[in-house]
């Protein structure tokens, strides 16, 4: 079994950190505390060697203690984690200092701003001061995640083309809708996270033309619909791999969202299944080799 480093891992522990999200319509099933201990057994005979921590939205004050709690879990070894993309809010006021200090911490590997929010407005990663920071980020050597409402990936695209210093990661596959991508659904206008085929399609390929911007195969299987099979998400998986290539690609569990459609254990399953006709170079790259190289973590 080649092995997995898992680039999309979250923990939350509420009575540690205020995650205002998690009080959202049909956040139920994330409502509990989700600790180290549990994402071991999630992930057990899944073949994960190695994680990289994503940010969990916590309330922005409590940002600079979230890093430093990581970056204590990548530093111990009595757990997978080799390092983490911390939570920030480009364009704003402080941003460059926050990130100052953190950004020679080897643990610290990116930053993340979730644009898909209700109060994201859609356009904000195209503002002059938003651009100017990302464009920092390349400067210093950090990442970007794009986490985007799957009908605004052309302002990814817009982002893209003005920072080409900085490195992206197109969070799960673009936030598309499995369904969609296969044709047994259609797109819903009154949906915000709904979107065409032809214009997912479109916008990833653009995306994967940048040889800045990685695809995190991740987070589809959320939106998975009951009664799901490989099948069912190979579509949106294949396009991704085809648009980025096998070295733009990696790996993510995003656990515990990841339960809201099938365990950690199904989703590396059937993302196995998927890609199991791929030569060997071609799944360790996307498993494991393509995410120890742009993150360092050899």
């Amino acid at each position: 079994m080649l092995p997995i480093v898992d680039t999309h891992q979250h923990l939350w522990n509420r009575s540690q950190f205020s995650l205002p999200w998690l009080d959202g319509e049909g956040m139920d099933p994330l409502q509990h505390d989700f600790m180290m201990s549990d994402y071991l057994a999630a992930g057990a005979g899944a073949g994960i060697a190695k994680t990289v921590y994503m940010e969990v939205d916590v309330m922005p004050s409590q940002r600079p203690e979230e890093a430093e709690f990581v970056i204590g879990l990548s530093r111990a070894e009595d757990n997978p984690m080799v390092g983490a993309v911390i939570g920030g809010s480009p364009g704003a006021q402080g941003f460059r200092a926050y990130i100052d200090r953190f950004k020679d911490n080897d643990f610290i590997k990116g930053v993340r701003l979730v644009l898909h929010v209700p109060e994201a407005e859609q356009g904000r990663c195209l503002q002059e001061a938003f651009v100017r920071d990302i464009q920092y980020l390349g400067e210093v050597g950090l990442s970007f995640d794009i986490c985007i409402r799957p009908g605004e990936l052309a302002d990814a695209v817009g982002l893209l083309d003005q920072c080409p210093g900085t490195l992206f990661i197109i969070d799960h596959c673009g936030n598309a809708d499995p369904s969609i991508v296969n044709g047994s659904a259609e797109h819903d206008p009154a949906n915000p996270f709904s979107h065409t085929r032809e214009q997912w399609q479109h916008d990833m390929a653009t995306l994967g033309a940048r040889e800045n911007a990685v695809c995190k195969i991740s987070g589809i299987i959320a939106r998975a619909p009951t009664g799901w099979n490989a099948d069912a998400l190979a579509p949106t998986v294949e396009h991704c791999l085809d648009s980025f290539g096998q070295d733009r690609v990696v790996t993510g569990g995003d656990w515990p969202v990841c339960n809201m459609g099938a365990s950690l254990g199904e989703w590396v399953a059937a993302l196995r299944e998927i890609v199991s006709g791929r030569s060997e170079r071609d799944q360790a790259q996307l498993f494991a080799a393509n995410a120890e190289r742009l993150y360092g973590l050899a």
